[in-house]
């Protein structure tokens, strides 16, 4: 298997690649330096966004994009627009927003973590598209990777500290009945951002462990794919035939001499197909 470094190491700290055809391609965030990446046929953009930190983003139903900084909710009407501050996502400055998706209604979930990543500070929002705020999950330690199954009936989702990637039901638009879903043993990493194909496989990043492993739906192993760095931070499905699996990588906590290409984007194709990104509602 053919894993290609797409960029070179631009980012210090890549996470949250989203693919979606509305601003034409790849688009993910370098998070310290509060930059939007987008990743288009000439090359590689950036669009800063003045925040401390940047989590994620997502395209909007109805065009442009919602950015999740580290408190702070922006919308931009364009692919490439201004971003304006809407809504306050917490107060405290120990915490900051991490990772999230959009469900299939439309309602932007957005997970924290304490800088310190101390136990049980974080947590898992909803911002409906009213941008009214509701608690999912509290006393969450790394809140990081959640999506859904293609018909919307469960959802994979992974608080770092816990090991983990578990699965919940989804009815009437809620999470309920969480159970473990694949434990990750320590010293092959720790479960950072995930995605899932259309086929029902689960990809996890793992963070500390050089690789993005797949799972089938009943926890099964099916893939190990190894990058030549050990933060690996995020994956997700893309390309015109949304059969491409894009991965960010971090150079985040390692020596300045660490001499690796941490902080590019690999890609690698597995020959199955993602999903088409969810978007926001708001």
């Amino acid at each position: 298997m053919r894993v290609d470094n797409v960029t070179g190491p631009i980012a210090w700290h890549a996470e949250g690649p989203v693919w979606a055809a509305a601003w034409g391609g790849l688009r993910w965030v370098d998070g310290a330096a509060g930059d939007l990446l987008t990743l288009r046929d000439d090359g590689v953009t950036r669009q800063h966004v003045d925040d401390e930190y940047l989590a994620f983003v997502r395209p909007r139903r109805s065009g442009g994009f919602v950015a999740v900084g580290a408190r702070t909710l922006y919308l931009a009407d364009e692919a490439d627009g201004e971003t304006r501050a809407v809504a306050r996502l917490g107060d405290d400055p120990g915490v900051r927003m991490n990772d999230g998706c959009c469900d299939p209604d439309g309602r932007l979930l957005a997970g924290s973590m304490a800088y310190d990543a101390g136990a049980g500070r974080g947590s898992l929002r909803r911002i409906d598209a009213d941008l009214s705020i509701s608690d999912v999950l509290p006393e969450v330690t790394i809140s990081n990777g959640i999506a859904f199954t293609s018909e919307g009936s469960h959802a994979y989702y992974a608080d770092t500290a816990t090991g983990r990637v578990d699965v919940f039901d989804v009815s009437d638009g809620d999470l309920v009945n969480r159970r473990p879903f694949v434990s990750i043993p320590s010293d092959a990493g720790a479960p950072d951002g995930l995605c899932v194909a259309a086929d029902g496989s689960v990809w996890v990043a793992l963070w500390g462990g050089s690789a993005v492993h797949g799972y089938d739906s009943s926890g099964g192993l099916i893939e190990s794919i190894r990058l030549p760095v050990p933060q690996v931070s995020a994956c997700t499905f893309g390309g015109h035939g949304l059969n491409t699996l894009f991965i960010t990588t971090s150079a985040q906590g390692l020596d300045p001499d660490h001499g690796t290409e941490a902080g590019s984007l690999f890609a690698v194709d597995l020959g199955i197909r993602g999903q088409p990104t969810l978007p926001f509602a708001g």
